[in-house]
């Protein structure tokens, strides 16, 4: 059990600061890393990865709150703009738990394996969209953001991944578009993370101290290392090489996705 501990420690460390250093939710790199230590612990394959992906969810409820604080402090977050997206991202983040909770196991594996590779590739060469239009009406926003919550509950990450894009395409300031994202990443980890705890509530294949879909020990060890070491990410941004330091997390990504494909 200490061994253990000490492994979800280093996880949250690692994904603190990862999300430092690139502003990305810790989702991408704590899923695949569960998906590899909770069968120590002797978790069943048909819910592992529901397991990973709401314990996932549960660490970005807590330390989206002390990211949302800094963007704000900076004026970076654009709540006009928060306000319209809340309710369609938090519905998307419930129906994608829902849907999750339906997908066997190895589909659902695959399913985030190839959401890895495609996040890698978009990350090597980075492709970003041309800020070309405004934030759309109602009927897009609807479906802006009932697509980010779904996508991003069903994979465990905060949605930064795919709305800091999104905004940027929409002629929002990186600044802002990554603020807006970051205060996103609360309710959409909140209602993913709700919908994980109800659909694996009574589930009697689940691990000692689960709470449906949510594995309190790696909950409680990864809280505890990231929010210490996200400030350790955001120092290293500002000295080290970003564009080699995205390509070689490209890599390490596209390499988790090929591994989880060939399981």
């Amino acid at each position: 059990m200490l061994l253990t501990l000490i492994v979800y420690l280093c996880l949250g460390a690692l994904a603190g600061v990862l999300s430092g250093l690139f502003g990305i939710g810790g989702g991408l790199v704590i899923v695949p890393v569960l998906l590899t230590v909770l069968p120590w612990m002797g978790v069943e394959p048909d819910v592992l990865i529901h397991l990973a992906i709401g314990t996932s969810l549960a660490t970005i409820v807590v330390t989206s709150s002390s990211s949302i604080r800094a963007h704000h402090k900076r004026g970076n977050v654009d709540w006009a703009i928060v306000k319209r997206f809340v309710p369609w991202v938090v519905l998307g983040s419930f129906m994608g738990g829902s849907v999750a909770a339906m997908l066997p196991g190895a589909l659902l594996e695959r399913l985030f394996a190839i959401f890895l590779l495609l996040v890698a590739t978009q990350m090597w060469f980075s492709l970003k969209p041309n800020p070309d239009r405004r934030l759309p009406a109602t009927p897009g926003l609807v479906l802006s953001g009932g697509l980010i919550g779904t996508i991003s509950s069903m994979f465990g990450i905060g949605g930064a991944t795919m709305s800091v894009p999104f905004l940027r395409w929409c002629s929002l300031p990186i600044a802002k578009a990554v603020g807006v994202s970051a205060t996103l990443s609360f309710p959409i980890a909140l209602a993913g993370v709700s919908s994980y705890l109800i659909n694996g509530w009574g589930q009697e294949r689940l691990p000692e101290w689960s709470l449906g879909f949510v594995y309190l020990p790696a909950f409680f060890g990864i809280v505890v290392a990231s929010t210490q070491f996200v400030r350790v990410g955001a120092a290293l941004a500002v000295k080290l090489p970003g564009h080699v330091l995205q390509r070689a997390f490209a890599a390490f990504l596209a390499l988790l996705g090929l591994r989880l494909l060939m399981l």
